[in-house]
């Protein structure tokens, strides 16, 4: 399955929902208030947000004036322009070796499976790469990790139970630098019932990596659950708070019809969604396209 088929697969839901709303807005009718009120409902219903939504109605009715339109299948044009212009001013991140990627997120978004993915979509590329289990808190969780390392062929760093999680990290840089790592992916612990021993550990781990490593290229991205919908949006306010978020890893997007709220993220964080997950496979974690996005969605 190729890469605009699998996004497509995975976005069904999404585009079951949208495709057959929006198939009935553009099909006749003329231009008036209530075309762009029913619009509005099936942008609103479908996750996109009440501020991205508002944005791209106004920007969609300037254009329909300035270009004197007169159809709803060339409105559906403009629309689908304007949407993919909105994913597109977050600019993705531009890789450059050695790479450290460190991973948050709350507990239950699938941030290890994220990680395991992650590393073997590096590894495929002919990466040399390292995990890191920094999440010393969540009982299991560098187990988990081992297991999804042990899937995608690449070496990890851990500690018991309970250890530092800045010494995991620097025990993992330094043999990241004697085994010469392309590609470094640390994680970390998802609570949020204490702000701030999160942000002191994630501030601790930023200050070891630039510290030990200060001529990698060093990003942090957020994993957020599709199917949460909005709520996403306000789990990356505190981890924000504690570290510069860089990007999103969106989840289980093939478990959601709200797949919507990747406009919000997208506009509303100011932040450019990098990678989509789209199936439970190893392999299903696709680099975020905008435009495949949304030709998946809106045919």
């Amino acid at each position: 399955m190729g890469l605009f088929s699998k996004i497509k697969e995975g976005l069904k839901k999404t585009k079951d929902v949208i495709a057959y709303k929006l198939n009935k807005l553009f099909t006749g009718g003329a231009l008036d208030d209530d075309f762009y009120d029913e619009l509005e409902y099936v942008l609103l219903s479908s996750d996109v947000g009440a501020a991205t939504t508002e944005r791209i109605l106004e920007e969609l009715r300037d254009v329909v004036d300035e270009k004197l339109i007169r159809t709803r299948e060339k409105v559906k044009d403009e629309l689908k322009q304007l949407l993919i212009d909105s994913l597109d001013e977050n600019p993705l991140p531009e890789y450059e070796y050695p790479l450290i990627i460190m991973v948050s997120g709350v507990n239950g978004v699938g941030k290890t499976t994220a990680m395991g993915k992650l590393a073997k979509k590096f590894k495929k590329q002919g990466k040399n790469v390292l995990l890191v289990a920094a999440d010393t808190f969540r009982a299991a969780a560098a187990d988990q990790l081992t297991v999804w390392s042990e899937r995608a062929g690449v070496r990890i760093v851990k500690q018991g139970e309970g250890a530092d999680p800045g010494s995991v990290v620097f025990d993992a840089l330094s043999s990241a630098k004697s085994k010469g790592n392309d590609v470094i992916l640390i994680d970390t612990a998802g609570r949020l019932h204490n702000k701030k021993n999160l942000m002191d550990e994630l501030g601790k781990i930023s200050r070891i990596v630039d510290r030990e490593m200060p001529d990698a290229l060093y990003l942090n991205y957020i994993v957020l659950d599709a199917t949460t919908g909005q709520n996403a949006i306000s789990q990356v306010d505190v981890f924000n708070e504690a570290v510069d978020i860089d990007g999103i890893i969106l989840t289980k997007l093939d478990g959601t019809a709200k797949g919507g709220v990747v406009f919000a993220i997208s506009n509303e964080l100011e932040v450019p969604v990098v990678y989509v997950g789209v199936g439970e496979e190893i392999d299903d974690l696709e680099d975020f396209d905008s435009k495949s996005f949304v030709d998946a969605i809106i045919e």
